[in-house]
């Protein structure tokens, strides 16, 4: 009788607690698009930029630009994931967008490639802020065996966006100037950041990490969390960060970065470089700014196999995989064919290479406990923009030297390096494992 009467109830908390984790992840996946679209615009604006010789850009001095942003990514996710334990993951995500949004607004109102610059490395510092904490969100608010697709899901906001920024320089640049295009990527912050502010909660294990056990019991029932008590004294601020290297650990993690190194050289020297490469190439510049939102497209559509895929064999054999495949299909970019085969090609592409660096954070995500997790994610992030930075600079410098139809042949190189780095890591945790037997 009881379990008869009670069973309704329990199934409408049920659906109740799902609809409330749904809704931290739709927060988490609308405040990535705007992170997505504002690191895209610049790559889909760049060739205008160059062509009408705006700010007295050269493709050398866009590549360092490029390069500047991507510094400010790492200083921003190296810091995000300690400060997040330290004042909280909700303040740090509200700060972090912020901080991107008032930065994308003045690169558009910028009137020399010093300020420029200056904004970008700001942007870059919101950006790289926001994603390592926005992952972890995924992460706690998933039941385990589908953290994996809530990574790639809140992942395929970041690939809309990169998505979205071709359509918009499509559709302001020619008739209003590459500066309108940041400004509108920079206003739907202004609506979502109000919304997000309302619904997204503190995470349960920040708050009791944080000694705030009540709040933290209150949120983990009401959102159906997992909450486990903290491993550590947490009285030493950089505990997490001293986990990443105890007891052997070391050299797993620095696999990891390595991994993560060669994994955003991808995302963000293709993804900058691809449209004016593409027209070096010979194609028109319709046709090179398409190819960056197919890129994104095939991206999107990655995250979503890549995270049931991984959630079946474990994520770091489908680094292996996709690393492997994203060397072939980036490499097949470069060679000479038609435009409808190349544009199924860029798909691949886009496909395998955002998704396999992806799958790099729920690999370490999953590795790691939710204390730790966000400094991991951070540090994971932030050695990886050495790639982001050397990706875009390699182009450009490719590029000023007239040796465009090399660079995806350098691409596909960077991605059967982080192929055999993933593969080391794996080897680390198996010895590792061994010992302890």
């Amino acid at each position: 009788m009881s379990s008869s009467a009670t069973s309704p109830l329990a199934q409408a908390t049920g659906t109740a607690t799902r609809r409330s984790r749904t809704v931290v992840i739709a927060m988490c996946w609308g405040l990535v698009l705007l992170d997505g679209i504002d690191t895209f615009i610049y790559g889909a604006v760049l060739p205008k930029m160059l062509g009408g010789h705006s700010l007295g850009l050269t493709p050398d001095v866009a590549g360092t630009i490029g390069s500047y942003a991507n510094f400010g990514m790492l200083l921003g996710t190296i810091l995000s994931g300690m400060a997040s334990n330290w004042v909280g993951r909700r303040v740090t995500v509200f700060v972090s967008v912020a901080i991107f949004t008032l930065a994308t607004l003045g690169t558009g109102w910028s009137q020399s490639s010093g300020q420029f610059g200056f904004f970008r490395f700001v942007c870059g510092f919101g950006l790289g802020a926001l994603l390592p904490i926005a992952i972890s969100y995924g992460m706690e608010f998933t039941s385990r065996g589908r953290r994996a697709l809530a990574t790639g899901i809140i992942m395929t906001a970041h690939q809309t966006g990169g998505a979205l920024a071709p359509l918009i320089a499509l559709w302001l640049v020619d008739d209003h100037g590459w500066r309108t295009a940041f400004i509108v990527s920079a206003l739907p912050a202004l609506i979502l950041l109000p919304i997000a502010f309302k619904l997204l909660p503190e995470s349960p294990t920040n708050l009791l990490t944080r000694g705030r056990r009540g709040d933290a019991e209150l949120l983990a029932t009401a959102y159906g969390t997992e909450l486990t008590e903290p491993k550590a004294d947490r009285g030493d601020k950089l505990d997490a960060l001293k986990n990443l290297f105890r007891n052997r650990q070391w050299s797993t993690t620095l696999c990891f970065w390595l991994t993560s190194f060669a994994g955003l050289l991808l995302v963000y020297g293709v993804g900058q470089w691809l449209p004016k490469i593409m027209i070096d190439l010979g194609y028109d510049t319709g046709d090179s700014l398409l190819f960056s939102t197919f890129l994104n497209v095939g991206g999107i559509c990655g995250m979503l196999i890549a995270g049931r895929t991984a959630d079946r064999i474990g994520p770091r054999k489908v680094v292996i995989a996709w690393f492997v495949l994203t060397a072939v299909f980036v490499y097949l970019m470069g060679v000479e064919m038609s435009v409808g085969l190349l544009y199924a090609v860029v798909f691949f592409a886009g496909l395998l290479l955002f998704s396999g660096q992806t799958m790099v954070y729920a690999t370490v995500g999953t590795h790691h406990n939710d204390e730790d997790r966000p400094t991991a994610l951070g540090w994971v992030a932030g050695m990886g923009r050495f790639g982001a930075i050397f990706g875009p600079w390699i182009g450009g410098a490719l590029i000023e030297a007239g040796n465009s139809d090399i660079g995806f042949t350098m691409y596909a190189c960077a991605a059967l390096f982080g192929a055999l780095m993933m593969t080391a890591a794996a080897l680390t945790i198996k010895a590792r494992t061994a010992a302890k037997v």
